[in-house]
């Protein structure tokens, strides 16, 4: 037995396992999606892509989901270089603090979210006090709300992420840099941010694809009134109910997604290659 034929024996069961839980699933869906009464058709996906408030939905899940990835990353490289430069014991009860959010439920930090935010939350209330905004001011079901909630669950991603990459950057480049006259901001322009993009790109794959493909958020913090293309998946599947279209949705979703990862897997491959 060759080397070959030994590792794909022991990768065997891994690949029976990703085809049942993964590919076999996809499958079923891409021929839900084009199921008819009268036989295979593309009506479900035409529409979709004809309905304006289908598309309206679609355009508000990927504004959102570059909006909550840009804000992610502007707070997730700060934090993650600081963590670089801090003490060891230091950078542990920081990377604690990061990680600890995840072990709660996503669901119980977006009821928390329902509580600050809501008409008589503390986050309204202060922001009244304060003469910012009027007496009827409202977060809850506000496309605000729910970029609030969704930065605060991908945060942690984004900036372990980052920081995977800056501990690994030689500090001797900083020193240099400074030696040769750039100030603080420049030398972080000029050579921390561009050894750190790939951390920032990885983080920010991982912001989008998880925040375009969110349902509780959303759902809980923009309510019925602002839907996202999840939320929009979940009542064609419970309220109409209509499979085929709910599924069509799901590999608009799905493909739109691979569009997203295929330049980054391509230049990856490229790289490494």
């Amino acid at each position: 037995m060759n080397d070959r034929t030994e590792n794909l024996l022991l990768a065997l069961p891994g690949l029976l396992l990703l085809g049942l839980a993964f590919f076999l699933p996809i499958a079923q869906m891409l021929l839900l999606s084009i199921s008819g009464e009268n036989g295979p058709t593309l009506d479900h996906f035409v529409r979709f892509l004809t309905d304006p408030f289908y598309l309206g939905i679609l355009w508000r899940t990927v504004r959102l989901s570059l909006l909550i990835t840009a804000i992610c990353a502007a707070i997730g490289f700060p934090l993650a270089y600081i963590m670089t430069k801090v003490g060891p014991k230091a950078r542990l009860w920081l990377v604690v603090m990061v990680i600890l959010p995840l072990m709660t439920s996503v669901v119980v930090r977006t009821f928390g979210w329902m509580v600050l935010l809501s008409r008589s939350g503390l986050i309204p209330e202060i922001l009244r006090d304060m003469g910012l905004v009027g007496r009827t001011f409202a977060l809850m079901q506000t496309e605000a709300a729910i970029v609030i909630g969704m930065v605060q669950v991908l945060l942690p991603f984004m900036t372990l992420s980052i920081l995977g990459v800056l501990t690994r950057i030689d500090g001797r480049l900083e020193e240099a840099a400074r030696t040769m006259g750039c100030s603080f901001l420049q030398t972080i322009r000029t050579v921390v941010l561009p050894l750190a993009l790939p951390g920032i790109v990885a983080g920010s794959l991982l912001c989008f694809t998880l925040s375009a493909s969110s349902f509780v958020t959303p759902n809980l913090l923009g309510g019925t009134r602002i839907q996202v293309l999840a939320a929009s998946i979940y009542k064609s599947v419970t309220a109409t109910p209509d499979w085929p279209f709910a599924a069509a949705q799901a590999v608009i979703l799905f493909v739109g997604i691979l569009l997203v990862l295929a330049p980054y897997i391509k230049l990856t491959g490229t790289k490494n290659g």
